[in-house]
């Protein structure tokens, strides 16, 4: 798990994106089933855990919609050494994202990131299509930007900002980010490292806004 590959790198940008490092474990979690599946492959698990919540919508309380989640937990020491290989946070402690071991696979990383702590969306008021990355910590936003730079596309984006809720937030430019996503989804299909539900959202978006 700790050396480099495309398998990897997309594994451990999930975990980053949205998952959590222990000295006894690692856990990520995802909405898409196919891609927990694949998460859980690559990390050698034996099961995936799915949990259905029912939500309120906020403008009509009588009616509900279910959100699923699926976690892939393993266990043991990998949790600890992944921290001191890659810079992540580990428990209390900060993470510093030492991410350039994976660097080689940045497409497989960078999508990986996206879809655990990024949006994409179709901006009706413009016709354009958005893509942003959202964490709490400002450094990992820091280095997912780090990233981009050395991308092989063009991928320019906005100043990092605070969000309502005392996080932080960046977007590409929305001219760039058809290119962007075309890019970090080209190929995919051939290994499975990504998920279908976030590749389907993007796809509709980028025809939105070419039909715009």
């Amino acid at each position: 798990m700790l050396d480099a590959h495309p398998e990897t790198a997309y594994f451990w940008g999930r975990a980053v994106g949205d998952g959590e490092v222990t000295a006894e474990s690692v856990t990520v979690r995802t909405n898409d089933e196919i891609a927990a599946e694949r998460l859980a492959a690559v990390a050698g698990a034996d099961s995936v855990n799915h949990r259905s919540t029912e939500r309120e919508y906020a403008h009509d309380t009588s009616i509900t919609r279910s959100e699923d989640t699926y976690t892939v937990r393993i266990h043991g020491p990998v949790g600890d050494r992944a921290a001191a290989a890659f810079g992540l946070p580990l428990e209390e402690a900060p993470g510093g994202y030492r991410l350039d071991a994976l660097a080689e696979y940045d497409r497989q990383l960078l999508r990986g990131l996206l879809e655990g702590c990024g949006t994409v969306c179709f901006k009706s008021s413009s016709g354009t299509v958005g893509i942003s990355f959202v964490a709490d910590d400002r450094k990992l936003l820091e280095r997912i930007a780090g990233l981009l730079d050395s991308a092989d596309v063009d991928a320019p984006y906005g100043e990092i900002s605070e969000t309502s809720s005392g996080g932080h937030w960046f977007g590409l430019d929305d001219e760039a980010a058809p290119d962007v996503g075309a890019w970090l989804y080209r190929d995919c299909a051939e290994t499975g490292l990504f998920a279908p539900t976030r590749r389907r959202k993007l796809r509709r978006s980028i025809e939105e806004a070419d039909a715009y």
